[in-house]
């Protein structure tokens, strides 16, 4: 069978010469340029099964490029690779038909295995809406983990999947949902979004599916729901995790059979909306505790999207601070900027109301302070000054200290074994750590009752007896 070919445009002759070997040694036969004008030629000319590409050549945009190569030959798959790594790097490429977008600098083998799945399928076809993305970036950072997140978010605006949105208080959970509408098949449509729990539960239903005239005490004339205000566009659920049960099940039905409807109405309403839910909760946890329903949960779960926390992408925090006192300057406020210590302390801290914490901050920060260049003294100040968040506390002490002790653990037997591993069995030393005076905390908290208690740990009630024999916990005499 003859070998497929893959072409490669890179102004770069080590890239060039670093792909060429490594696809050479996976089988393909490699033609390589570093112009514009020599790849369409050879795409022009039936050349190449594959074209990999960087987007910045000396001769043309590659952007300029992929248009003109989808219209000529529709099933040839395109691979951009970018040293501007952005979220509208990624929506760009996939908006001309990219069958892949990676950053520089890549991981070798990954760009061999995309370009093997891409010879393998054919690609589908790209949306092609006539608006095209601003220059303004919704979402800001360069690390690895925020670019797998609009690799993600780049497909996903060519679909109309259902997403599930998890991470916690202040990682831009909205932000991402927005970016799903604003560049993807919707988004001349509304985006219409709703904060289960900033609503009263005794008015979500009417709040989602609207309600009709004399429905129920103080409803004196119809009312347009959520659902009816997206029509045609996208609703985002957020905080879903505190729907009550009445509203799941409504929502459910919305979701099997594609309409609703209002309170105190029959008629069933026809609804085209894409739904985006997201939550900072376990939800698996609470389908253990039966306060969310397991069958809502995979229809909302199609395409689970986690957003890490700002802790686990520290090297972002200069691009954000960057990003945040450039806005602040277009509000109005003085320019500023910040020492490199200050970004050092910036990056050091741990975050727990994540970015929005970090823009609240340097927008207090430009206010008050009256230096051009904010100092590290001024950081320093403001967060001793700032309030640990109750919410976030707790599991950042509990993995120091965890951490801590696996340190411990770890030095004190390397210390004394020059040869090989110390003994196994951290894991279950951890355990026999935590659980007992965890398990001892729940049962005093519920007053010895295990039926609740077992709620509270998101375990059955056979697992909670088990674990209590096994660490030799007492239970309260005369208590089940």
């Amino acid at each position: 069978m003859t070998s497929k070919t893959v072409l490669i445009a890179d102004d770069d002759s080590a890239i060039r010469t670093v792909l060429s070997q490594a696809l050479s040694r996976a089988g393909y036969n490699v033609r390589s340029t570093a112009t514009a004008a020599a790849l369409w030629r050879w795409v022009s000319e039936g050349q190449g099964d594959a074209v990999v590409t960087d987007v910045v050549l000396p001769d043309e945009n590659a952007f300029d490029v992929i248009p003109r190569i989808k219209k000529l030959r529709p099933a040839l798959p395109v691979i951009v690779m970018s040293a501007k790594n952005t979220i509208m790097t990624a929506i760009s490429a996939a908006e001309r038909g990219a069958y892949d977008y990676l950053p520089k600098p890549f991981d070798l083998n990954a760009l061999v295995q995309t370009v093997g799945r891409a010879l393998e399928q054919s690609l589908k076809p790209a949306f092609t809406g006539s608006s095209q993305p601003s220059e303004q970036l919704p979402i800001v950072g360069r690390s690895a983990a925020m670019q797998e997140i609009y690799r993600i978010i780049a497909r996903l605006t060519q679909t109309d999947l259902t997403v599930m949105i998890v991470g916690e208080s202040g990682t831009g959970k909205e932000l991402v949902a927005r970016a799903l509408h604003d560049y993807g098949r919707r988004r001349k449509g509304p985006f219409v979004a709703v904060n289960m729990a900033a609503i009263p539960r005794e008015l979500i239903e009417s709040e989602l599916f609207g309600h009709e005239k004399g429905a129920f005490t103080g409803a004196t004339s119809r009312l347009a729901g959520r659902f009816e205000q997206a029509e045609g566009g996208t609703l985002f659920l957020d905080e879903i995790g505190d729907m009550p049960l009445e509203a799941q099940t409504r929502l459910l039905r919305v979701l099997q059979q594609g309409e609703y409807t209002t309170v105190g109405g029959n008629a069933p309403i026809k609804t085209n909306v894409r739904i985006i839910a997201a939550t900072h909760r376990d939800l698996r946890q609470l389908i253990n505790q039966g306060s969310f329903r397991e069958d809502l949960f995979y229809r909302l779960n199609v395409v689970p999207l986690r957003l890490p926390p700002l802790r686990e992408r520290a090297e972002d925090i200069p691009d954000l601070v960057r990003h945040f006192l450039a806005r602040a300057v277009k509000e109005g406020l003085p320019r500023k900027e910040l020492s490199r210590e200050a970004i050092e302390r910036l990056q050091r801290y741990r975050w727990s109301g994540n970015v929005r914490e970090l823009e609240n901050l340097l927008r207090r920060l430009v206010a008050i302070e009256i230096d051009d260049v904010i100092p590290v003294t001024a950081i320093e100040r403001e967060l001793a000054a700032t309030p640990a968040s109750p919410a976030a506390e707790p599991s950042s002490w509990a993995g120091a200290s965890l951490a801590e002790f696996a340190e411990n653990y770890l030095s004190r037997y390397f210390a004394g074994f020059s040869n090989g591993l110390p003994p196994s069995g951290l894991y279950e030393r951890i355990l026999a750590e935590i659980e007992p005076p965890l398990l001892r905390s729940v049962l005093a908290a519920t007053g010895g009752n295990q039926l609740r208690a077992a709620e509270l740990l998101g375990i059955n009630r056979n697992t909670l007896r088990v674990k209590l024999r096994d660490r030799q916990v007492k239970v309260m005499r005369g208590l089940a």
